[in-house]
């Protein structure tokens, strides 16, 4: 057996008003190399920390569609742990792309996508994971389905990624079961206008769209950088969004400013990773 690497981007879900349904693959990528013998290693991100051993996640992907007995994992992991980057949709996309690839299937994104649902509960972050460019996804018959509507938004992501860390059960434990009729319309039109601008390529209906009363108020505590870059946007920026369930928060900088963002930003959260990324028009692939 030939040694077969992959890789996967991160992911920003959510995108504001686009909860659950919403989101865009990012130029920062986790690798394996699979081959032949025994054994799982991890570098980078969540070295000491993730599995090594069957547990693992991408390894329980993997599993989904070839066995891994007798096969090599050597992961290089880049996409931090738990600050909503979508590190955890990255490793099932590793492993479903290479188990299928193992397995001698063809396998197009929304198929994978199916496949892996039931070890990634964001249906978002892993459609954009596998798909690249700004992805939707909605369930039909209880089987989650994705369209990839552009090769990327209109806006420049630049991510603040703190040092600290939430838990996504907590994260979405905070979020009432209900919400008010004023509050479901508002953000129903504010997602409307977000694949509209996305799909359109324009980058006033894209940064009219970001705003969501469906997650982030309720978030707010455990993501304090949003309100506070909020607050005070730097030049350039028109809008900014918690990534996933956070902390991370992604500013969303004009065309040409996501650089001069960054280092504003730098500067005023020094204790942040401050990440001037673009968008990700590939996916996982081999």
């Amino acid at each position: 057996m030939s040694v077969l690497r992959v890789r996967a981007p991160a992911t920003t879900a959510n995108l504001g008003p686009g909860f659950d349904c919403a989101a865009c693959a990012l130029d920062l990528w986790n690798e394996v190399e699979v081959g032949e013998g025994a054994g799982v290693t991890v570098s980078g991100e969540g070295s000491g920390e993730l599995p090594e051993d069957p547990e693992n996640l991408a390894l329980r992907a993997f599993a989904l569609l070839a066995p891994p007995d007798g096969r090599s994992f050597a992961f290089a992991n880049r996409i931090p742990l738990g600050r909503g980057l979508g590190s955890s949709a990255a490793a099932v996309a590793l492993g479903l792309v290479a188990g299928a690839r193992a397995a001698g299937r063809r396998l197009d994104p929304g198929e994978l996508l199916a496949v892996g649902a039931t070890l990634e509960g964001h249906a978002d972050n892993l459609a954009a994971a596998l798909a690249g460019g700004v992805c939707l996804t909605w369930e039909e018959a209880g089987t989650p389905r994705l369209a990839r509507v552009a090769e990327g938004p209109p806006l420049e992501p630049v991510a603040v990624v703190p040092a600290e860390r939430v838990d996504t059960a907590a994260s979405r434990a905070s979020l009432p079961g209900q919400v008010s009729h004023a509050d479901a319309a508002f953000t129903a039109g504010r997602a409307a206008l977000l694949g509209a601008g996305a799909a359109s390529g324009d980058p006033r209906l894209f940064a009219a769209a970001l705003a969501d009363r469906l997650h982030e108020p309720f978030r707010a505590a455990s993501a304090p950088l949003l309100e506070a870059v909020r607050e005070a946007r730097p030049a350039g920026a028109l809008g900014a969004t918690l990534s996933g369930s956070g902390p991370s928060v992604i500013v969303w900088a004009e065309p040409g400013r996501g650089s001069a963002c960054a280092s504003d930003l730098a500067g005023r959260f020094p204790s942040a990773r401050v990440l001037a990324l673009v968008a990700s028009p590939e996916g996982a692939a081999s």
